[in-house]
């Protein structure tokens, strides 16, 4: 029976006609210009708003599979941690985060904040693969994700939509933008709210919302043609999600018993303002500035029982309150038309950028070492940097980049236990590459770069003196590729192969404490770790009715000199040379066609999967390997379109987070002497399953 969604999407993927339309131009913004992406000489995948549509991706989670080699991680309402090529975040807890995928919305920075990524009034998704040493700096060692919204145009546009779901889910968006004075104000305003229940079921307290989204985002753009040299943005970003958290269960299935069902919520607003202003045909200034406070409670039932559900069971309920300030300004100049340099054979871009950086946080647990049950901290970051990059038209068809970034990075750490620790440090990263227009048809690009991540510290009283702070981490990342446009622009391919290397890499480890249900969470520098693979993508229009859209991810990510030792038990070590990284599945893939079969008619369907992955790198439990099938029928009649879509048609069940551990006090409990005696197990968080729904949109 399952096997029916997988052969209607293979079969979506055949051909007839004689007859194909050539492909749009894609145009990426990340870079300091913009460029098509067939000649962007890095690993780079855009999401377009049509793809979102068709899966009525909601948030960011729900497309990040069509992109290779990027995975992501949830323990919590929303896959908000990306790791891409194997490197990135997998959670957090007490310790203060310097991320290592970077988030970008409008030009403002949520990199500590995943959950932010709603995606409704999307223009397109930016995916960078690899460090962006130059252009983001110490946010951005694994790669960097930018969102962005659809600007104000010079005509009235207005986007309605109503989508409805399995679960009690329900979507209203509504976009209206154009002049408000003509050829000189114009603006552009959206509201989306999209609530469902969720997935668990919780027996206990007989409900099914104990793990549901409530999320609203708005936003707003004024974009003021001050002069022919002159543009003025003001951007503007409300987000308030009040989603609820409880999602594992000792059966690891769709059911829990918790008491008290946790929380996942973010309230934050935000300003970016940017001005664009062509000082003469030399030179081109570019000032943006961003502020963005944040609210965000992350809270579950410890215990993941009732009261008195099992005899010697414990009842704990953990609740993390953070509020974080961001502050930023990044000032830069790039040679315009007649600006080049070194006998107009070379472009050049010199700047200015600081990021400061506060995060409060206040604990909650009856297990902290405070009579009060609570404790809490303060983290202060400041980077400022000086970065700039030089583009030598070697001929016409070759060019030469060279790029460098010298970042100051400051913390200061307090905590309630009188702790402290400050971290003044400079840091530095770039790249060279080399691009070459073949011909026609093909671009070839080989680039060396550097990437780095500040160092910082632990926020756990028990550890060792020797595990309270943690170095910063480097990555050396070569990697060249071949960018294709062919069959007269019908279709294009996308194929790098890389190498990285990973000094003092930063390791996210963890140890139940002896007699306790508490754990120590940390990092831990390890000395080394080699990641290396391809990354492929095709986009290929075969005829005027049948469309190939393909991607391939394979990566072999392991430790190459590391051996964990227990900070609890010092005689426990486990070397883990040569073993596969956390989250960094040895292959990823996404395959789907979309066949036109009637005017006003599209069918798309897509097979994504990913191979088996460690949880973590202090245990070794696996997830298994998976495959989701995802389906539309969409139909467009004047202005309105109707789309009747399902994500996981199949109703696969796989993971999206797994922890090794002892919790189940059902399991060897010792009632003689009071040892909690709990075997470890492994714990699973499961991925969305089957969700079928109908989307309707009216556009003017």
């Amino acid at each position: 029976m399952k096997r029916k969604p997988l052969v209607f999407a293979l079969a979506a993927l055949g051909c007839t006609s004689s007859y194909a339309e050539q492909l749009d131009t894609i145009t990426v913004n990340a870079d300091f210009r913009p460029h098509a992406l067939e000649e962007t000489a890095s690993s780079v995948s855009v999401i377009s708003s049509e793809e979102m549509q068709k899966r009525s991706a909601q948030h960011l989670e729900n497309v990040l599979n069509l992109a290779p080699n990027v995975n992501s991680a949830s323990g919590a309402s929303r896959n908000k941690y990306v790791q891409i090529r194997g490197i990135g975040e997998r959670g957090q807890f007490s310790t203060p985060i310097n991320p290592s995928v970077g988030l970008s919305i409008d030009g403002i920075d949520y990199s500590r904040s995943g959950a932010a990524g709603t995606l409704f009034d999307t223009k397109q998704v930016e995916i960078l693969r690899g460090p962006q040493g130059t252009r983001f700096g110490a946010n951005a060692l694994a790669g960097m994700i930018l969102l962005e919204s659809n600007e104000p145009t010079n005509h009235t546009e207005a986007h309605i939509e109503q989508s409805i779901a399995s679960r009690n889910t329900r979507s209203t968006g509504i976009a209206v933008g154009g002049p408000l004075i003509k050829d000189k104000l114009l603006g552009r305003v959206a509201i989306h709210k999209h609530v469902s229940d969720g997935y668990m079921e919780n027996t206990y307290l007989d409900r099914e919302d104990t793990q549901n989204q409530d999320e609203l985002t708005g936003r707003a753009h004024l974009k003021w043609l001050a002069s022919d040299d002159l543009t003025l943005d003001l951007k503007a970003l409300h987000i308030n999600m009040d989603n609820g958290y409880d999602a594992f269960s000792f059966d690891n299935d769709f059911t829990t018993t918790t008491d008290q069902p946790g929380k996942d919520t973010l309230k934050s607003d935000a300003l970016a303002f940017k001005a664009t202003w062509d000082i003469n045909p030399s030179v081109t200034m570019e000032t943006t500035l961003t502020q963005s406070d944040s609210e965000l409670e992350y809270s579950y039932d410890d215990d993941w029982t009732y009261d008195g559900q099992y005899a010697g069971g414990y009842s704990a309920f953990d609740q993390y309150l953070r509020d974080r300030k961001n502050r930023s300004i990044d000032m830069r100049f790039l040679s315009a038309d007649q600006g080049r340099i070194f006998n107009n054979t070379t472009d050049w871009v010199a700047g200015f950028y600081q990021l400061k950086q506060d995060e409060d946080l206040h604990r909650t647990y009856p297990y902290v070492d405070s009579p009060s049950g609570k404790e809490s901290s303060s983290y202060q970051t400041t980077n400022t940097a000086l970065y700039g990059q030089l583009d030598h038209h070697l001929n016409d068809k070759t060019t030469l980049t060279v790029g460098l970034r010298a970042e100051q990075f400051e913390a200061d750490y307090r905590n309630s236990y009188g702790f402290s620790h400050d971290t003044d440090e400079l840091l530095y990263g770039g790249k060279i590459g080399l691009q070459h227009q073949i011909n026609k048809e093909h671009l070839g690009f080989v680039t060396l770069s550097r990437g780095y991540k500040a160092g910082g510290v632990n926020d756990d009283a028990s550890l060792p003196e020797d595990k309270i702070a943690f170095d910063t981490e480097t990555l050396w990342n070569l990697e060249t590729g071949l960018n294709s446009s062919m069959l007269d622009n019908r279709l294009k391919t996308r194929l790098t192969v890389f190498y990285m290397q990973r000094n003092d890499q930063q390791v996210n480890s963890s140890t139940q404490k002896d007699g306790s249900p508490d754990f120590t969470i940390y990092l831990d520098n390890a000395a080394q770790g080699e990641h290396y693979g391809l990354e492929t993508e095709i986009d290929w229009s075969i005829n005027r009715e049948w469309r190939l859209l393909a991607s391939l991810g394979l990566l072999n990510a392991t430790f190459t000199d590391y051996t964990y030792v227990d900070p609890n038990d010092t005689s426990n070590t486990i070397s883990l040379d040569g073993r596969e990284q956390a989250h960094a599945p040895r292959y990823q893939f996404s395959l789907g066609g979309e066949y036109y079969f009637a005017p006003g008619w599209i069918a798309s369907a897509n097979i994504e999967g990913k191979d088996a992955f460690y949880f973590s790198n202090s245990h070794n439990a696996r997830s298994d390997a998976y495959h989701l099938i995802n389906a539309s029928l969409e139909y467009m009649t004047g202005d309105w379109t109707f789309t009747l879509w399902a994500r996981n048609l199949a109703d696969t069940e796989y993971d999206v987070r797994g922890y090794h551990f002892g919790i189940d006090p059902s399991l060897e409990y010792d009632s003689s002497n009071g040892d909690w005696g709990y075997d470890p197990a492994t714990y699973t968080q499961k991925g969305e399953p089957r969700t079928v729904g109908l989307t309707v949109s009216w556009d003017y």
